[in-house]
């Protein structure tokens, strides 16, 4: 039987309520947290194939909308803002499904918003952190300045990048996960870019990238799950 995903509501607060979606498959053993990037909410065709593909491997996911997306407004939300969003999202997670181990990240600013939270002050109960093309600096403006909170993360971290992406130069990308040591996985997607698009040239079509992405997360997921019980 497909996991639907059921519509949820999720409290920021006092001040804010957003939408969410929690999908949720039979015999599930993992939650993935999981949020959007800038320019598009969690119903966007990427992030649903993403959530699709986690639930038929076993592992449930919760998107959420940032309180900007929320209001359709294009400018994203202040960090702290955003980082209690992410909080919050987690906590609902946690409340709703407390059985499952948690993991938490997203695309791109979804991503960021998460690993800053974590580094602020650890997510409750988060075992790991995703990261769907993490944005490590403007397009054309290559710098690793964006990173230097990720060595106060102290969980696991999973890097999935395109080598094509242009807010992510590798020669900046893959010695920071080098100096991350341990905590951090760089899995590269040959020829994917920022929205792990790869060209027709490349004889491959993007459903099949999908289907990587889905296929490593999991992995990964089971890896550390696995890791932390052993």
């Amino acid at each position: 039987m497909k996991a639907t995903a059921q519509p949820i509501t999720i409290a920021v607060g006092e001040a804010h309520r957003v939408s969410g979606l929690l999908q949720v498959p039979p015999e599930a053993h993992a939650c993935y947290v999981m949020a959007h990037g800038a320019g598009a909410g969690m119903t966007h065709p990427f992030m649903a194939s993403i959530a699709n593909g986690l639930a038929e491997r076993g592992i449930a996911t919760l998107r959420y909308q940032f309180p900007y997306m929320e209001q359709r407004s294009k400018r994203p939300d202040t960090p702290k803002l955003a980082q209690a969003t992410v909080r919050a999202a987690v906590a609902e997670a946690s409340h709703r499904i407390p059985e499952l181990t948690l993991f938490a990240g997203g695309k791109s600013f979804g991503g960021r918003m998460t690993s800053q939270a974590q580094a602020e002050a650890s997510l409750a109960l988060v075992r790991g952190l995703v990261f769907l093309g993490f944005p490590l600096h403007p397009a054309g403006k290559p710098s690793d300045e964006r990173a230097k909170h990720l060595f106060e993360v102290q969980i696991p971290m999973l890097f999935l990048q395109g080598t094509r992406d242009q807010l992510a130069d590798l020669t900046l990308l893959q010695p920071l996960a080098r100096k991350l040591g341990v905590r951090a996985t760089l899995m590269l997607f040959e020829d994917a870019d920022h929205s792990f698009h790869v060209p027709a040239r490349t004889g491959r079509k993007d459903a099949e990238v999908m289907d990587e992405l889905a296929d490593a997360l999991a992995r990964w997921i089971d890896a550390t799950i696995a890791r932390a019980s052993g």
